[in-house]
């Protein structure tokens, strides 16, 4: 026989067994929360194959020779969750306002992979990320991609952009020599032109979305948290050359007028909106723009005001205000039917706490099933990736979690989540 005939025989026999002697990961779950459905569905087999579901069973399947087992049968699985506001390269402390003069961009980079991390060992495979110091959440999520680090799939939007003076201008509260007139590379833009310019940037330096600030916001050294930073054509500007270039918008914006005016530009989320109006709710149902509260940011900022010297004290009043309002804003805005996904503004709060949200969001009038559908299904719609991702079904990616019990009877299990898989591969199991 010749060579090449021997060859294409191995090769033949390669295939061959791998298509026939194939393993799968079967699970078998005591609970399972769909994330579409209303009720959960109890003793399911989910089997698992080169990263996706390949299906769903009612009842306890036995596994084929070779397949590997997992027993959860005391826990309740549910699909990969999702935390629409992080911060992977930071967390804020005492030193978060001059750690910028000591660290290198590299020191941010490495710092963010354990932030990365404990994200996606409590539970969320998927985040995105709204905001770093240039392109490090962008290098971070190649990191990931490769298989060199562990974390969540991320979804980043590289430097916010914010105003002259605005929450997100880099050089604020420097010194005079340093106070420079940062521009649409730095992500600050005055004008529709360098509206463009700054979005076109985020583009070229690899970012999935644009998030920008069309407020003051709590933690910047600003003296409003609330004023309106972006004029109506440079909202509309930036929001037409993202779609341009098919990136979703997400807004920060605390202020009652900052918030109309970006929901009238038609973007796509609003993050915080801590003083929304009956009237803005209602605009946001007509659009269909989605909110996401970052309950825990404001409860986290409003605790930590009364630690004498841990905010700078321009600061501190408006962090304290900020937790009472959220929480009022939340029970209004979820009553009245706005469409909500999950965020945390981790980063602000410690990284790996994300599901405390769950317990304010129910705290806040949601029932639970609907908390972890904001985390799931709803937080898919947003990112526009729910026919691969935000609920259990043959054919979607395998990100799947669990928690040992019942979450719809106890919200605060969520908080304990001891089983992680994304994209088929077991990150955490009990």
């Amino acid at each position: 026989m010749q060579p090449t005939r021997l060859a294409w025989l191995a090769l033949a026999l390669v295939v061959s067994w791998s298509s026939v002697g194939r393993c799968s990961t079967v699970i078998h779950a005591g609970r399972m929360i769909d994330g579409r459905s209303e009720e959960p569905l109890l003793q399911v087999t989910i089997v698992v194959d080169e990263g996706k579901i390949t299906s769903i069973t009612r009842g306890y399947v036995e596994p084929k020779p070779g397949d590997t087992l997992l027993k959860l049968t005391e826990h309740t699985v549910m699909p990969g969750l999702m935390d629409m506001h992080t911060h992977l390269q930071s967390q804020h402390s005492k030193d978060s306002y001059t750690e910028r003069f000591f660290m290198e961009q590299a020191d941010y980079a490495l710092r963010s992979t354990v932030y990365a991390r404990v994200t996606l060992l409590a539970g969320f495979t998927t985040v995105r990320d709204l905001g770093d110091n240039g392109v490090n959440s962008v290098a971070l999520r190649k990191a990931i991609d490769q298989g060199w680090v562990p974390g969540p799939r991320i979804f980043t939007s590289g430097k916010s952009l914010a105003t002259t003076g605005g929450h997100a201008d880099p050089t604020n509260a420097l010194r005079g020599d340093n106070r420079r007139d940062a521009g649409p590379l730095e992500g600050v833009i005055n004008g529709p032109d360098e509206a463009r310019k700054a979005v076109r940037q985020r583009y070229k330096d690899g970012a999935d979305l644009i998030k920008l600030t069309a407020t003051g916001g709590i933690l910047s050294m600003a003296a409003s948290g609330q004023n309106p930073q972006f004029t109506e054509e440079e909202l509309k500007a930036v929001v037409t050359t993202a779609r341009d270039y098919n990136m979703t918008v997400a807004v920060h914006a605390h202020g009652t007028e900052g918030i109309r005016r970006a929901v009238v530009a038609g973007v796509d989320s609003i993050e915080h909106g801590t003083f929304m109006t009956d009237e803005v709710i209602q605009l946001m149902k007509e659009t269909g723009t989605y909110w996401v509260p970052t309950n825990m940011a404001g409860e986290w900022v409003a605790e930590k005001s009364k630690e004498p010297g841990y905010f700078p004290e321009i600061v501190r009043p408006k962090a304290a205000a900020i937790g009472p309002a959220i929480k009022e804003t939340f029970i209004r805005a979820h009553k009245a039917g706005v469409k909500i996904a999950f965020g945390t503004d981790s980063g602000v709060s410690p990284h790996g706490q994300n599901s405390r949200e769950f317990e304010l969001m129910v705290a806040g009038g949601m029932s639970p099933m609907k908390a972890i559908q904001s985390a799931t299904l709803e937080a898919a719609r947003l990112l526009k990736i729910e026919q691969r991702l935000g609920t259990l079904e043959a054919q979607k990616v395998a990100d799947i979690v669990a928690v040992k019990g019942n979450p719809l009877e106890n919200i605060r299990l969520m908080k304990e989540v001891d089983f992680v898989m994304k994209d088929g591969v077991v990150y955490k199991k009990p």
